[in-house]
């Protein structure tokens, strides 16, 4: 977020007029390189917004009156993920509230089932989830083993876990499980970093903050709006908890070495970026450097973003790190990594290539599109499946701009959508965002899953102080596909697996993953465009133990299921 300066500071005046000529030349910096292939840019909608007919019904809530407390700004959270075993993703939508401690009672967060029919019913209540905490995001992962997906979720206090009980129902078990961090947690990601076969938890969290330490800021037209993270000079360390295997976690932050490094937390993305076979762990952190931490294999992590060139741009600066992705866009087989960041600033492209990582945000054509917004929730997929993925950001301003979209909503930003193009590039598709219909409010989590399971990627959008959106993929002329719902020995969703398939002469790989985005869990399954080829003789699964199995053949236009130890041995 862009830094404002509190009342009272003699500088602001200066600021003001600083900001403002930086606003007026943004539009004589160069312009990046776009594509006039692959029909770039079409007028055709790639996406319907259908939640008023399907009984998703969640509004957000921030809680905002007058005065300007921080976490209304950064609120807002989604989980896709199957909680009754039925095939269908159900969404879990985390709500605000209100952080004045003498504001109203907190609505809750909800759970909606999906009934497989295209509609969806509100089980908050039957399931026992509804926490009220100020809440920001979510987790979903089956910590115990036992078959059932579970919920995590962070909150501006102290954070709640929900064990599934296998019967429609969920049981607080927060205390017992020793994971009721109290930090502002943001983001936050199951991980098994230490090979030990129980999932650990990790937590970004934001900043050492309370409602009675609340500062008043000016934003850049000399009125009161919400501050930078860094007015409050109070970075807040990580938290990492060690699943033990019985359900109880241990809190290990310090031992592990996340007292090195501090940030304002608000993305995570783990992924084993140095190719050595163990998960590590990127933090989008806002207004200050990013983290990687590479983990060495002992229990401990050391911070590297700075040596490997990821913690700030190709410019040597910082940037308000929000959403973030790892993603292999060269498919080289290597992570890079994406992150989306205030207005004024890129949305940033680090590609990894082996020992550091390259700025290739505008040489992707992904720099000049994406100044003008500032995003948050964000995700990969191929959309149109071409068998090249697409990205979606969602947007909203952090503060007030030199003009309102919509009177009722300063801080409204349309979303935007960039299609892959075969040269490796990107270019913003329109009508904005993709939609069939204007759709202009302040965004902030991005859940990505087909929902339909009609074998293309749906998105969740949560909205600050506004109804949440479901987007329907609704792409016309589109190729063929294949999915694949990844499973261990045990039955559970094998995080970190990577599936790589070899189709037309090129290779794609996916990874397992659901952490990923602004304060969201994704679907675990794997999805491939696959274009006109129609059949897949053969996908290969790297375990996370470094065992590899080779699957297939496959028939596009449909999933599968690939379980550890139902395959052949592969080859390195």
């Amino acid at each position: 977020m862009q830094e404002h300066v509190p009342v009272g500071s003699i500088v602001w005046r200066l600021c003001l007029i600083i900001l403002l000529s930086t606003s007026l030349c943004a539009g004589c910096r160069k312009k990046s390189p776009t594509s006039g292939s692959d029909d770039a840019g079409r007028a055709d909608a790639w996406f319907e917004e259908v939640a008023a007919g399907t009984n998703f019904t969640f509004k957000h809530v921030s809680g905002h009156e007058s005065r300007f407390y921080m976490p209304e700004i950064m609120t807002g959270g989604v989980g896709l993920f199957d909680y009754d075993g039925d095939g269908d993703l159900d969404i879990y939508c985390v709500q605000g509230g209100s952080v004045n401690p003498a504001g109203a009672n907190p609505p809750g967060n909800k759970l909606y089932r999906n009934l497989g029919d295209g509609t969806f019913e509100d089980v908050t209540d039957a399931a026992g989830v509804g926490d009220n905490g100020y809440g920001n995001g979510v987790a979903c992962a089956d910590y115990d083993a036992d078959g059932d997906v579970d919920l995590y979720v962070t909150n501006v206090g102290p954070n709640v876990l929900y064990r599934n009980n296998g019967d429609g129902t969920f049981t607080d078990v927060t205390l017992e499980a020793g994971v009721g961090d109290e930090s502002w947690g943001a983001s936050c990601a199951f991980v098994d970093y230490n090979g030990d076969g129980h999932l650990d938890l990790f937590i970004a969290n934001y900043l050492k903050w309370s409602p009675e330490h609340e500062i008043d800021c000016m934003g850049r037209y000399g009125v009161l709006d919400y501050c930078s993270p860094n007015s409050y000079q109070a970075p807040a360390p990580d938290t990492l908890y060690r699943g033990k295997g019985d359900g109880r976690f241990e809190d290990v932050s310090a031992s592990a070495g996340l007292q090195f490094a501090f940030g304002n937390g608000l993305g995570v993305a783990c992924a084993d970026y140095n190719l050595d076979g163990r998960p590590d762990i990127y933090v989008a952190n806002d207004g200050m450097p990013n983290q990687l931490w590479i983990n060495a294999g002992d229990g401990t992590f050391t911070e590297e973003a700075v040596i490997r060139s990821c913690a700030v741009n190709e410019d040597g600066m910082t940037e308000a790190g929000m959403g973030v992705m790892a993603v292999d866009i060269d498919q080289d087989g290597r992570p890079d990594v994406f992150l989306s960041h205030l207005a004024g600033e890129t949305n940033t492209l680090y590609v990894n290539e082996g020992e550091y990582f390259e700025d290739m945000t505008v040489a992707q054509g992904l720099g000049e599109p994406s100044r003008s917004a500032t995003g948050f929730g964000l995700g990969f997929a191929d959309f149109d499946h071409d068998g090249h993925r697409d990205i979606y950001t969602v947007n909203g301003r952090v503060r007030y701009g030199r003009r309102n979209l919509i009177p009722e909503d300063p801080n409204a930003e349309p979303n935007q959508l960039f299609r892959g193009l075969r040269d490796g590039r990107f270019s913003e598709v329109t009508p904005a965002g993709g939609v069939n219909k204007s759709l202009i409010t302040t965004s902030r989590a991005a859940a990505f899953g087909d929902l339909d399971n009609d074998g293309d990627i749906d998105i969740v959008v949560i909205n600050r102080d506004a109804p949440a959106y479901l987007l329907r993929n609704i792409v016309g002329s589109r190729g063929h596909w294949i999915m694949f719902r990844v499973l261990d020995k045990r039955g559970v969703d094998a995080v970190g697996a990577i599936v790589e398939l070899e189709a037309g002469g090129r290779r794609q790989l996916r990874t397992v993953q659901t952490a990923y985005s602004y304060q969201a869990s994704n679907d675990p399954r794997v999805h491939f465009g696959l274009g006109d080829i129609e059949r897949v003789n053969r996908v290969r699964v790297r375990w996370p133990s470094g065992y590899r199995e080779g699957f297939g053949p496959f028939d596009a236009k449909h999933l599968y299921e690939l379980r550890e130890g139902a395959g052949t041995p592969a080859k390195n």
